[in-house]
Parts: C-alpha cells; sequence; structure tokens
C-alpha cells in the first residue's frame, strides 16, 4: 500500500514539498528540525528520479572554478566536509587522476593553478592536497594509460557517495523521525489557488485512485525537471528549468581498466569525462545534451554509448570495449535553470535559486536548480524562506552538524570494528551491511536472528539477505519490488540488475509481507518494465535481441 492520507480543508501545514528527490527529501529534515509540520509528496519512489542518475560524486566544485563560481566551489568545499562527518559510512574519499594532453582545450599549467587555488579554498576540510605526477610516475603507476600527447598528470582527493539512493532513503528515515510525513506515490494534481494564494496541493493516490487534498501554508515546488509541468495551466510563469541530459554506461573491468578515477578531457568536444572505479565495476560518463523530450522516457541513446566507448577507448588503447561489452546505462535531467541561447551547456549555473511567486501568487515557493552535494545547503536556504514567508521567528539549523541515521553513533570506526568482529556473516557480507545501511545493519541481523528464514540469501552476487528486503518494506517506506531492489537493498544495481533475483525477493514478500502470488508475478513484470530504461544487456538477452532490444537508436522505447 501507499502511504496516501486524506486531509481535510480544516487540517493545515506549514509546509507542503512536491517532489521526493534528494532536495524535497532534504527540505523536509531540515523544516521538521526546526519545528515545522511539514508534508512531501511525489508520484513514485523517493530519489526515483534525478537524485537515482548522478555521477554519485560529492565533488568539492573543482570545476565551476573556470566560470569562477567561487561561491559555489566554497559551498562544495564545505558541504562535502559535512557530509563525512555527517553521513561517514556512505562518503568516501575518492581520489582523481587528471592527465594532461597536448591539444587540450585546458593546459596543464591552467589546471595546476586551478588545484592550487581549489586547495587553498579546501584549507582545513580537504581530503588532501593535489599533487602533480609527472609523465615518467604516470607511466609507471597507470601504465595502460595512452601516452601518446601525454604532459603529466595531477592527482586530486575528492569524494564518492557509491549508493546515493541511500542518501535518499536517510533522509527520508530522518525526516520522518523529526515528524515529516512523506507520502509517495501520490501524485499532485494541481494547486489551490485561492485569489493571489497558492493554499495547497489537490492530490491522488496513484495506486487507489483516491483524491485528497493537502492544506499548507506554504507550498514548495522542488519537482527537479519537473518544475514547470507541476505550474503548467496552474499560474502565470516564465520558463524555469532547462536541464540537460546526462548518461553513463556501466562495464566489468575491461582491459587496461585503472584502479582509479581518470578525469580526462574527451577529444570530440573538451568535455570533462570520468572513467569511474565503482562497486567493483567501472562507470563511464557522463554526457551533457539540451533535451526538449519526455522527461518520463529518458534513456542513454546509441550516439551518447558510442562517444562513451570511444573516449575510453582512446585514453585506454587496450580497452576496445563496444556497445555489447555495456551491462546498463543510466540518464536522467539535470534541474538547471533555463538559460536562452547557451552555447555550451557546461556554462549553465550549476547553483540553486528559490523563486519566491509572491505577490501574485502568495504562499508558493519554486526551487531551480541543485545538486547533489548541496542538498543539505538547498534545504536551508528554503527553509529560512519559508520561515520568512510564514511570519516566524528565525530558528537556527541543525542539519550541519546532525548525523544521517545510519551514522547515529558516537564513534563511528569503534562501531564498524565491533561490528566487523560480531557479525556472524563473513568480511564481504559484513562490510556491505555496513555500507549500506551504517549502524542500521545491526537492524538487518536482528531480523535474521528473531526469523531464522530471513537470514536466506536472495542474491548470490552480492549476498543480500531477505531480511532487508522485509525491512526495506516495513521500514523504509518502499511499495514496490522496483523499489525494494533499486533504491533500497541494491541488487537492481548489479551485474544483471537485480533480474536473477527479482523472483527471489518477490517471494520473501509473499512469505513475509502477505503479498499474494498474483501481486508476485505483477510486481516482478513490472519491474522488468522498468528496468528497461536502463537497457540492461541481460533483459535484452533474455529477450532474444542485442544490447539495448527494445529500444530504437535514440535509446527510446518505440
Amino acid at each position: 500500500m501507499s502511504q496516501h492520507v486524506p486531509f481535510g480543508e480544516t487540517d493545515v501545514v506549514d509546509l507542503a514539498v512536491i517532489g521526493a528527490g534528494i532536495n524535497g527529501l532534504a527540505i523536509a529534515r531540515d523544516a521538521a528540525a526546526r519545528g515545522l509540520r511539514v508534508v512531501v509528496v511525489d508520484r513514485a519512489d523517493v530519489g526515483s528520479g534525478t537524485s537515482s542518475t548522478s555521477s554519485r560524486l560529492i565533488h568539492g566544485g573543482l570545476k565551476y572554478l573556470e566560470r569562477y563560481d567561487f561561491t559555489l566551489v566554497h559551498e562544495s568545499i564545505r558541504e562535502r566536509h559535512l557530509l563525512f562527518r555527517t553521513a561517514p559510512h556512505l562518503i568516501r574519499d575518492y581520489p582523481m587522476l587528471i592527465p594532461f594532453y597536448e591539444g587540450n582545450t585546458r593546459p596543464g599549467a591552467l589546471i595546476r593553478l586551478g588545484l592550487l587555488a581549489f586547495d587553498t579554498m579546501a584549507l582545513g576540510r580537504g581530503r588532501g592536497l593535489s599533487r602533480g605526477v609527472p609523465v615518467r610516475t604516470v607511466a609507471r603507476r597507470w601504465p595502460t594509460l595512452s601516452r601518446e600527447g601525454l604532459r603529466g598528470a595531477a592527482l586530486f582527493h575528492d569524494a564518492q557517495v557509491p549508493w546515493a539512493e541511500r542518501l535518499c532513503v536517510e533522509l527520508l528515515l530522518d525526516a520522518r523521525r523529526l515528524g515529516a510525513r512523506v507520502l509517495t506515490y501520490t501524485s499532485v494534481t494541481g494547486l489551490i489557488v485561492e485569489s493571489d494564494r497558492v493554499a495547497g496541493l489537490h492530490t491522488e493516490d496513484v495506486r487507489s485512485g483516491e483524491r485528497g487534498e493537502i492544506r499548507a501554508a506554504v507550498t514548495v515546488n522542488a519537482a527537479g525537471p519537473w518544475i514547470d509541468r507541476i505550474l503548467d495551466g496552474q499560474i502565470e510563469s516564465r520558463r524555469l528549468n532547462g536541464g540537460t541530459k546526462g548518461s553513463h554506461v556501466v562495464l566489468d573491468p575491461f582491459p587496461g581498466a585503472p584502479d582509479t578515477c581518470i578525469f580526462f578531457e574527451a577529444a570530440a568536444d573538451g568535455r570533462p569525462i570520468f572513467v569511474f572505479p565503482w562497486q567493483g565495476r567501472y562507470m563511464l560518463g557522463s554526457t551533457d545534451l539540451t533535451y526538449e523530450g519526455d522527461l518520463d522516457e529518458v534513456v542513454a541513446g546509441d550516439a551518447e554509448i558510442d562517444y562513451l566507448l570511444a573516449e575510453t577507448n582512446r585514453i585506454f588503447p587496450q580497452a576496445n570495449l563496444t556497445p555489447a561489452d555495456v551491462l546498463w546505462s543510466v540518464a536522467g535531467i539535470r534541474p538547471l535553470p533555463y538559460t536562452a541561447g547557451v552555447s555550451d551547456n557546461a556554462k549553465i549555473s550549476r547553483g540553486h535559486t528559490v523563486l519566491n511567486h509572491a505577490p501574485a501568487y502568495r504562499g508558493l515557493l519554486t526551487v531551480i536548480g541543485g545538486k547533489l552535494t548541496t542538498h543539505r545547503a538547498l534545504a536551508e536556504d528554503v527553509t529560512d524562506e519559508v520561515l520568512r514567508v510564514l511570519g516566524k521567528r528565525p530558528r537556527p539549523c541543525v542539519t550541519r552538524t546532525r548525523p544521517f541515521p545510519g551514522a547515529d553513533t558516537s564513534d563511528w570506526p569503534e562501531f564498524v570494528r565491533d561490528f566487523l568482529r560480531e557479525s556472524p556473516l563473513d568480511g564481504a557480507s559484513s562490510r556491505r551491511l555496513l555500507q549500506l545501511y551504517g549502524v542500521r545493519a545491526r537492524r538487518v541481523l536482528d531480523l535474521a536472528a528473531e526469523d531464522p528464514s530471513l537470514a536466506e540469501v536472495v542474491d548470490k552476487e552480492t549476498g543480500a539477505l531477505a531480511a532487508e528486503v522485509v525491512m526495506a518494506v516495513c521500514e523504509e517506506g518502499a511499495v514496490t519490488l522496483a523499489d525494494v531492489m533499486l533504491r533500497r537493498i541494491l541488487v537492481g544495481l548489479n551485474g544483471d540488475m537485480g533480474l536473477s533475483s527479482a523472483a527471489t525477493c518477490a517471494d520473501v514478500a509473499v512469505r513475509h509481507l502477505g503479498w499474494d502470488e498474483g501481486r508476485a508475478r505483477a510486481e516482478v513484470a513490472a519491474y522488468e518494465n522498468e528496468l528497461r530504461r536502463h537497457r540492461p544487456r541481460a533483459l535484452a538477452a533474455a529477450a532474444g535481441g542485442g544490447a539495448g532490444a527494445g529500444m530504437d537508436n535514440d535509446g527510446r522505447r518505440p
């Protein structure tokens, strides 16, 4: 069942948030922590849109220096530092090698100068100083990297969040713990507009069709790339979203694959590209294309995949990658501000703004922009504005120091040592639980101890347990099998995107969560259908087609 709750006309909350992506969830958490009554609605699952299609980096904003966006760099460095302290189980240090090649649009000397400026700005909050790497050292340490035209390199320290989906889940958990209500599978059918005021939302439960309304003193439109769709036909507004399409591909280790992230300039268009080591595999990304298509049908196209493979083959001559090597792909729309006449999408600001629609539409705010790294800062800014609109005195923000639920311990390193020593699982399985759940990993083991059948391994590749399926639904807000697989236990992000374990996980739901056999079959079918936008090789093989079967050559469903 979804968590739809009807609201009567007399039940007015302080804040209604549209969108349960990372920004909407962060706003709910911050606002609830400051004593506001908050409701969040989303027509799908938490983090199921743009938040799950990023490059999975918590980066200090090195790229923004070339646009002289020092404010965003400073904010990104600060937020990265805070996440290392408040979510140490989800964030990890991530070194990157930046090679300099003859003919690059960004000369090595310029990059070194930028790194020096970055290190200076990050003083006391960095992950280690950048350092130059001469050609001979590159040849010895990264021998498979192309040396044709190589002029040197630099080693830079940033951060990665391997499981961005879990970042969203933990924001959900903390927002709820603070009193916010998060209603997934609840669509917004319209704004409640009363003269010059927006007084809340008309809603419909996606699964039952039940209609309701949420009356709120302030409504925040945090729907990411969908912000214009929320406003269309409801209020008069200029175009606000100008998001660009970013695509990535995932591969098994390939000949010459590096053990360090390589951040290099594409020969085709000068765009920075990453080759990311990620959970025993590799992610290549990303593209940055103007997109005017259907926001609900965003799929990596053949040309994008060819571009990423060709640039990787150029930088790693032994790779010889072809589309057949792609396990799956992911594409999403960055929630960027609409910028007319821009010739280079990289020049569009990656910062965020909070638009107050008053005086024409009092009580309505729209969030434009934002990115994974700075979600907390965005939420602080939005809540500050909400308090001003409500006419309330400023209240201190606590999220700069508040730990995420998975890091709610006085000594994280000590917890890790104790957990690994006491866990009945093997080392790899225990470390996986820690990386996904932090201190809540003990809850998984407790469920398995209470019911030994929940100690069953449901996915051979990851070692995920049946207890995780139960916890995902009972404690983490999952509604569908896709929610469980792709955004909770994350076996849907393994080599075959969880196709080999989907039926097993659905059977756990039959035995422990009250699903019947008919629902289990329907959930597996719906899960496979949702995977099609990722063009998984395993699904294409099962269908008897080639890579990306079921898509046309632009990556769209026919």
